[in-house]
């Protein structure tokens, strides 16, 4: 909002800045009678209607053409759209000045040949392009200023992680060299106990050392959610009764780390896993271009579940720092259900 009201401001004060420009050049052409000629009857209208033309591609590439071309990096899309854009403010300036201003005056600014279709563009692209320029510098200088802000609070909620990730810690080496033993003395007499605590090890080490970076393989992400949806099972045995379903080819994608665990660990949290006749689901499905994770569940009665609260506006921070505007995420509760969607871009790893 507060982005949004110093837009507001910055596209008032350069109308207005361009009307002063236009105004004090009357007056050094034409001194103070010059300038005080835009205020007698009658009016400019052909000043008037060059502003509404300006000011139409103004805004038409600032807050359309440059979000869909610029912003995602489409270099060519973007100066098809400045062409269009030229169209545009000929078109407007032609309509208002040689069809309606003329129903009035009787007057027309261009001679009959000049108001031919491709001359009246190519002679309109000089005063079009003031219009797209403005708005096009003002458009790249709120996207570094914003991608500053995401930068800097990422970084802020990284080290705040950080911070509290070390605060948590409690001699991650005494309890893997714990575990180690305990599964070297049962791995030849309880194997399969030895072999439960063997993937408990590997997904603390997972979440100790290996997910501290940003990015992390799309492979070692499903192994970590298999492994906790695997220990959970172990913990409830016939009592838990949830769907897990994966699709696709895991290649050598990668994702953010730590990002799949929040929608299943909010399943063990917050949802109801002991009814045979409405099972949680879990389904990750991976095609060519994004990896989709969708999960269901009843909401258990016990827990008063905000899907509104601090932890989904951290992760749609979180992922609209790193992807922008190009991922989905959506949840919902309805009649005690809650559903969820994530679609991510899937990146290859170099």
């Amino acid at each position: 909002m507060e982005i949004v009201k110093k837009q507001r401001y910055l596209h008032i004060a350069i109308i207005l800045i361009v009307i002063f420009m236009d105004f004090f050049s009357d007056y050094v052409y034409g001194g103070m009678d010059g300038f005080l000629r835009n205020f007698q009857a009658p009016l400019n209208f052909t000043r008037i209607i060059m502003y509404t033309a300006t000011f139409a591609v103004y805004f038409l590439n600032f807050y359309l053409v440059c979000p869909y071309t610029l912003k995602k990096k489409y270099y060519l899309r973007f100066f098809l759209g400045v062409i269009i854009l030229i169209v545009v403010f000929g078109q407007i300036r032609y309509f208002l000045e040689e069809v309606v201003l003329f129903h009035f005056t009787g007057n027309h600014n261009y001679y009959e040949e000049s108001r031919k279709f491709f001359f009246y563009t190519v002679d309109n692209s000089f005063f079009a392009f003031k219009g797209i320029l403005y708005s096009t510098l003002l458009y790249v200088f709120y996207e570094y200023i914003t991608n500053q802000n995401r930068i800097f609070q990422l970084e802020l909620d990284y080290k705040k992680a950080e911070l509290n990730f070390l605060k948590s810690q409690l001699e991650p080496h005494f309890l893997f060299n714990t575990l180690n033993t305990f599964y070297t003395e049962l791995i030849d007499t309880q194997p399969n106990t030895a072999k439960d605590i063997h993937r408990l090890c590997e997904l603390l080490r997972y979440v100790t050392y290996e997910a501290e970076q940003e990015m992390m393989p799309l492979e070692k992400e499903i192994k970590f959610i298999e492994d906790y949806i695997y220990l959970h099972r172990k913990r409830f045995e016939d009592t838990m009764f949830l769907e897990y379903n994966l699709e696709g080819t895991i290649d050598n994608q990668v994702v953010p780390s730590l990002m799949f665990i929040h929608f299943v660990e909010n399943i063990f949290k917050h949802g109801v896993i002991n009814d045979r006749q409405n099972p949680a689901k879990i389904s990750i499905i991976i095609t060519g271009k994004e990896v989709i994770v969708t999960t269901e569940n009843l909401i258990s009665k016990s827990e008063k579940y905000n899907h509104n609260g601090i932890g989904k506006e951290n992760l749609k921070r979180r992922l609209f720092a790193i992807y922008k505007d190009n991922f989905d995420f959506q949840s919902e509760e309805i009649d005690g259900k809650f559903t969820t969607l994530l679609k991510l871009p899937l990146i290859k790893k170099l």
